[in-house]
C-alpha cells in the first residue's frame, strides 16, 4: 500500500473572535487562502499539482457556505483545475479531512492532496447554521430526551468524574502558561503564517493571556447555571465558566500531504506519518467522552500503548473534557497539552483539528519525539483520534 507522509504544515495566528479580534476583519476565505498561499511558497510546490483540498468547516453558513476550500484556492491563485469539498465532523472536522487525505493517498486517488481547517466564529456564529430551528427530530429526542448543550455537558462530565472547581481553573491556568511560554520561546514562529489585514500584518496568536492564574479564574461566574438547567439538574455544582472553557476565536490551518514517493520525486522531506486514525460514537447526552474510547480504539489499531506515546493533543474544548480522560488514562501532566490548548490558543471549530495536528508536529520535532496521538470530542457524541509517527 502506498504510504501518506505529511511534509509540511502551518496556520494562521488564532484570533481573538470578536469585532475587534486581528483577524475578526477577514472573510474566512481570504483568511485560509494565505495560509494555503504559504504552505504552496514554503516548499516550491506547484498548486497545480494538487489532486483536492480538503477543508474541514463546521458553520457552513454565510461567508462559509460556497465551498470554502474552492473559494479560498482560487483567492490564492491555485489554477483552476483544483478542487476542494468540506468536510463537516464539528469540532474533528478538521482532523477529519488530514483522514480522508490519508486515505485518498493510500488508496491510490491521491497523489497530493491539501487538509485544511477553517473558522471565523466572529463572521459566522457558532450555530447559525441552524437558524434557531429544532437540529434533531421527533425520533433522536424520542430515543435520547435529555439532549443538552455541549456546556452542559461539561458541567456533566465533570460531575462524573468528580472534577473540582479548582481542579479545572488550576488546569485552564496551566493551559495559559505554557502557550505563553511556547510563544515567548518562538515555538510557534515556524508553524505560523502571517496574515495581512488593513491594520497591519498579524504574526502571534493574540488568545494567550499571559499572567493569568487560577484565582483569578476562581471569581468568574458558572456560564451556563440558568433557572432552566439549575432545575433540571439540582445535583450540579456549577462549574464550567468561560475561563475553563475554550475560546470563541477565528483561524485557518493547512498540511501537505502526498505519497512518499512523491515526496521524494519533488525533492521534499517528509516529516511524519499517520500510524493509525479512529472515529468513535459515545454517548450523545455526555457528548464529550468520545475521547476516551477513541483513544483506545487508536491505540488498538497501532499496536501501541500509552507508554509509546511523546505527547497527547486531546483537545479543551472544556477543561473537563482532557481532565477526565487524564483520569481514565492515567498518563502525566507533562506530556499532556504540553504547549497549551484550546483554553489559551483558541478553539476555530473547522479549523481546531489541522491546527492541533500542526503543533503536535513541531513539538515531536522539538523534543525528538516519535509519536504523538490528537483527539478531539465532537458535538452529538463523537471523536477522532490520530497517532502520528515523526520521521526523522
Amino acid at each position: 500500500m502506498t504510504r501518506a507522509v505529511i511534509v509540511d504544515a502551518v496556520r494562521s495566528p488564532v484570533g481573538k473572535g470578536k469585532p475587534t479580534g486581528a483577524i475578526a476583519g477577514i472573510h474566512p476565505n481570504d483568511l485560509l487562502a494565505a495560509v494555503l498561499s504559504g504552505l504552496v511558497s514554503r516548499n516550491d510546490l506547484d498548486p497545480g499539482s494538487i489532486d483536492d483540498v480538503i477543508v474541514g468547516c463546521v458553520n457552513q453558513s454565510g461567508e462559509q457556505s460556497a465551498t470554502p476550500g474552492r473559494q479560498a484556492l482560487l483567492a490564492a491563485g491555485f489554477p483552476e483545475h483544483v478542487p476542494s469539498v468540506t468536510v463537516e465532523r464539528k469540532c474533528g472536522s478538521g482532523q477529519q479531512a488530514v483522514d480522508f487525505a490519508v486515505q485518498g493517498i493510500e488508496s491510490g486517488a491521491y497523489d497530493i492532496a491539501v487538509a485544511a481547517g477553517i473558522e471565523s466564529m466572529s463572521r459566522v456564529p457558532m450555530g447559525s447554521a441552524a437558524l434557531g430551528k429544532d437540529a434533531h427530530g421527533v425520533g433522536m429526542r424520542e430515543r435520547f430526551p435529555t439532549l443538552v448543550p455541549q456546556g452542559i455537558a461539561a458541567e456533566l462530565v465533570a460531575h462524573k468524574w468528580a472534577l473540582s472547581r479548582a481542579e479545572l481553573d488550576d488546569y485552564s491556568a496551566r493551559s495559559h502558561e505554557r502557550a505563553a511560554y511556547a510563544r515567548r520561546e518562538g515555538w510557534f514562529d515556524s508553524e505560523i503564517v502571517p496574515v495581512t489585514t488593513p491594520d497591519g500584518t498579524v504574526t502571534a496568536d493574540e488568545t494567550i493571556r499571559e499572567g493569568t492564574t487560577a484565582d483569578a479564574l476562581a471569581g468568574l461566574r458558572p456560564a451556563f447555571a440558568t433557572e432552566e438547567w439549575r432545575a433540571q439538574f439540582p445535583d450540579l455544582d456549577w462549574k464550567i465558566t468561560a475561563g475553563n472553557s475554550s475560546q470563541i476565536s477565528d483561524g485557518a490551518a493547512a498540511l501537505l500531504l502526498m505519497s512518499e514517493d512523491r515526496a521524494r520525486s519533488l525533492g521534499l522531506r517528509p516529516r511524519a506519518t499517520i500510524r493509525a486514525g479512529a472515529v468513535v460514537g459515545d454517548d450523545p447526552t455526555l457528548m464529550l467522552t468520545g475521547p476516551i474510547p477513541a483513544t483506545e480504539k487508536v491505540l488498538y489499531r497501532a499496536g501501541l500503548s500509552l507508554e509509546d506515546i511523546d505527547a497527547f493533543e486531546v483537545n479543551e474544548a472544556f477543561a473537563s473534557v482532557p481532565l477526565a480522560w487524564q483520569r481514565e488514562m492515567g498518563v502525566p501532566d507533562e506530556v499532556l497539552n504540553p504547549v497549551g490548548g484550546a483554553i489559551a490558543l483558541g478553539h476555530p471549530l473547522g479549523a481546531s483539528g489541522a491546527r492541533l495536528m500542526t503543533s503536535l508536529l513541531a513539538h515531536l520535532e522539538r523534543i525528538d519525539g516519535r509519536y504523538g496521538l490528537q483527539t478531539m470530542c465532537e458535538a452529538g457524541g463523537m471523536a477522532n483520534a490520530t497517532i502520528l509517527e515523526r520521521i526523522r
